[in-house]
């Protein structure tokens, strides 16, 4: 029996159509595996070329840099005002990540970052890491838009658990929300209580369109810093537990509520990767003894950290491949592994008294910046 013209097209249709599912089924397996690989939805020169524009590239002298004058921005806070303290050198504010090829440098468009976010909320959570990126955003968007009209909130600065800039010019709202640990800290009878499995404060964060992430920094700390006495996790409470175990326990918790909340919506979600300190000259190859103090050069970036990579890096990458909501490591800490030179020091305002730890604003935070710009709009 001879088949009808109009059952033979069909059928050749549907070879196409299975041929093309088995395509794109291909394509979505090779990209959920880079996915797993880096800890984040890959960038479209990534699935080209195999780019990785965090480590694949050097520190450069560029005297266009600074991308500001820091004395012309009004937000940045004392802990990160090196030049307002009077910090000497300027040889910290001339470096450009210089991107080896493929790459493609990426480039900052302030303007056009605020049309972007015309409408929309920003929202960086986390500790003093997560501020410095946030602050030195700030001034990247001042730079770049001088006379447009900004709203503080509230008006005293404090951050109390938040704090608001809002261009108006732009309709854009910028936000930091202080948390040192994503899950809940709580204040009980018994004492104070880090609980591993609840994020109860996380309904504060439902409104923003853009989600960037960071914590580490404080689990570590001990004695009169330490923020918490019990650790709780269900029913069980505890004085003490390895750090590195209880901080991957948060992240599970933190996965969860992402997904459970965000995985439908159109929100965006960054991770910043964990930024590194330099109290121990003997992570980059000087003086057990030797601190960042006195630093004026970043390292040569044609090879590995000499200290290696933060073991907590690795449980940062492994939850976040877990995630059903793409979420985008930025991963920031080799090339700041680099930038020993890059600390506020003795240049804080008194705050810490020779700090390792955050970053000068202007300064390195303005190369995460516009990383994070490349991330947003695909340039690599």
């Amino acid at each position: 029996m001879r088949r009808r013209p109009a059952l033979v097209w069909a059928g050749a249709l549907l070879a196409v159509l299975v041929l093309l599912a088995a395509c794109t089924a291909a394509a979505a397996v090779s990209i959920s595996r880079r996915q797993h690989r880096h800890g984040g939805a890959p960038s479209a020169s990534a699935a080209r070329g195999g780019c990785d524009a965090f480590a694949a590239g050097r520190w450069v002298v560029d005297e266009s840099y600074p991308m500001y004058d820091s004395a012309r921005c009004p937000f940045i806070r004392d802990e990160f005002a090196c030049a307002r303290f009077g910090r000497p050198d300027t040889g910290y504010l001339k470096y450009r990540w210089q991107l080896d090829p493929p790459c493609a440098q990426p480039r900052f468009d302030g303007l056009a970052l605020l049309r972007m976010w015309r409408g929309k909320t920003v929202m960086f959570v986390g500790d003093s890491l997560a501020l410095n990126q946030y602050e030195s955003l700030l001034c990247m968007l001042h730079a770049a838009a001088p006379g447009a009209r900004t709203t503080v909130s509230p008006a005293s600065g404090k951050i109390d658990p938040s704090y608001t800039v809002r261009f108006e010019d732009y309709n854009v709202t910028l936000v930091y929300y202080l948390t040192h640990y994503l899950v809940d800290l709580v204040a009980e009878r018994s004492g104070r209580v880090l609980k591993l499995d609840t994020i109860e404060q996380a309904s504060n964060w439902l409104a923003a369109d853009v989600l960037v992430f960071d914590s580490w920094h404080w689990w570590p700390r001990t004695g009169p810093t330490q923020p918490w006495d019990f650790i709780q996790e269900g029913n069980t409470v505890v004085r003490d537990m390895d750090r590195t175990k209880a901080f991957t326990k948060a992240l599970h918790t933190w996965a969860n509520w992402v997904d459970a909340n965000l995985l439908h919506t159109d929100t965006k979600v960054f991770f910043q990767g964990i930024s590194p300190s330099h109290y121990r000259g003997e992570d980059w190859g000087a003086s057990a003894k030797k601190t960042c103090m006195g630093e004026t050069q970043p390292l040569n970036g044609t090879g590995p950290y000499p200290g290696g990579p933060i073991p907590q890096q690795a449980v940062l990458r492994s939850v976040l491949a877990g995630m059903a909501k793409p979420v985008y490591l930025l991963d920031f800490t080799y090339l700041s592994q680099l930038r020993k030179d890059a600390h506020p020091t003795k240049y804080d305002g008194g705050i810490f008294a020779g700090d390792c730890t955050h970053w000068c604003v202007a300064g390195l935070p303005d190369t995460w910046n516009v990383l994070f710009y490349g991330a947003l709009t695909g340039q690599f």
